[in-house]
């Protein structure tokens, strides 16, 4: 689950509890009830499904096994709000969540207001168990990737609107919102590779899929300094590149004819020839200096071969960053706080890699099959939630996350 053997502080858990639990819902307080309450497609949850979920986590993780008399707020949640736990029981059909028009919000809202003081009440009898500790952390960071799928989730549902309503007064700066365009033209760094360390081995929290930390040899490679632009991913699509298959997996070539696609998701032409793209503000001019964003696998992996480059592999991309650090050392920007980078890395365990035991070892390791890794964090990856050996994961075909490139070269 993680490498956590220590308790924090009382006051800074209960404090990061707090921060954590109300930045979602600041998240959703420019939406209307049914903003919350709308389904835009199977691969997204309504946003009153994400607040409820995140509760039902604690309640069922936390308090049920260690709360004096317990008893659930509302038994039916145990079913509704369950994702993919199989060890926990039954769920509703994930494609299903938008039909969940009872309970109502101020319901979901009441659960989590509920839960919330019952872990107060508990977290202080259970300081010293660093086991539960290390799972109140798990709950909190499992909320924190939750608050990016809500970010996603809604830009999604409200470009399905045709009027591209906007998402309202930023409370959080998230998104389209928080992007920030290259600073420099693009060149590459090359590293010399060699024997390395990659995967998590110090303090602090990691989810399992990111230890053990262990040995892998690069041979030499160098990266692109930035992100790949909208300008350059224009001229991709002005030049062809989603007519030539040549530059295509034929996989990701059949996928693409079958959808009928020709730009990324959220582009829009208008009839005078000019781009716009939907964004958490409404619809508005591309930006040629920002990060392409919204590119499925099959779209990255075709660019590179397009501009006779290719992806990283997870290894690469993390030796990179922690030989850069995070201070822009040997010209590397963007690694984080833009766009998730794809690798050309199949999602797969470390060496030495072990399930948790109970329902939480259902958390990432069932998932290491037909997808790939990303690395890095986007522009709504909640603060203090990126690292260099987070290793997030999505099918070949994933659009709707805030997924570009970087492209990377044999030395």
């Amino acid at each position: 689950m993680t490498n956590m053997d220590f308790c924090s502080p009382l006051a800074v858990l209960l404090s990061r509890y707090g921060a954590v639990r109300d930045h979602t819902v600041a998240l959703v307080a420019p939406l209307s009830a049914e903003d919350c309450g709308a389904q835009s497609m199977p691969d997204a949850s309504p946003a009153k499904w994400h607040l409820a979920h995140t509760t039902w986590f604690f309640e069922t993780f936390v308090l049920e096994p260690n709360e004096p008399g317990f008893a659930p707020f509302e038994p039916a949640f145990r079913v509704l709000f369950n994702s993919y736990y199989n060890g926990v029981g039954a769920k509703h059909p994930r494609p299903q969540r938008g039909l969940l028009t009872r309970p109502p919000l101020d319901e979901v809202l009441a659960y989590r207001a509920d839960v919330d003081r019952r872990m107060a009440r508990l977290v202080p009898a259970v300081l010293q168990n660093a086991t539960l500790c290390a799972l109140i952390e798990l709950g909190l960071q499992h909320e924190q990737q939750h608050q990016e799928l809500l970010v996603t989730d809604i830009k999604h549902l409200l470009s399905c609107n045709p009027v591209h309503p906007a998402y309202g007064a930023a409370v959080v700066p998230v998104g389209d919102q928080a992007l920030v365009p290259a600073a420099r033209p693009l060149g590459w760094r090359h590293l010399e590779g060699g024997l390395v360390e990659v995967g998590h081995g110090g303090d602090g929290f990691a989810f399992d899929n990111e230890s053990p930390r262990h040995r892998a040899y690069l041979a030499p490679y160098a990266l692109a300094s930035r992100l790949v632009t909208n300008a350059e991913w224009m001229a991709f699509v002005e030049g062809g590149g989603y007519d030539n298959p040549a530059h295509w997996l034929a996989e990701g070539w059949d996928w693409r004819v079958a959808q009928g696609l020709r730009h990324p998701l959220y582009w829009h032409r208008r009839d005078d020839g000019a781009w716009h793209e939907f964004t958490l503000a409404g619809l508005r001019p591309v930006q040629s200096a920002m990060p392409v964003v919204h590119l499925s696998y099959y779209e990255a992996d075709a660019y590179a071969r397009w501009v006779g480059a290719r992806l990283p592999t997870e290894a690469e991309w993390e030796h990179a960053a922690q030989t850069a650090g995070t201070t822009g050392a040997h010209g590397l920007e963007q690694l984080f706080g833009a766009a998730w980078q794809w690798t050309q890395s199949s999602y797969a365990a470390y060496p030495g890699f072990r399930t948790a035991d109970g329902a939480v070892g259902e958390y990432n390791g069932k998932f290491m099959v037909n997808q790939y890794v990303l690395r890095g964090s986007s522009c709504a990856t909640p603060p203090g939630h990126a690292r260099s050996t987070y290793r997030n994961f999505f099918p070949a075909t994933a659009r709707w996350q805030y997924t570009g490139v970087r492209l990377a070269r044999d030395a």
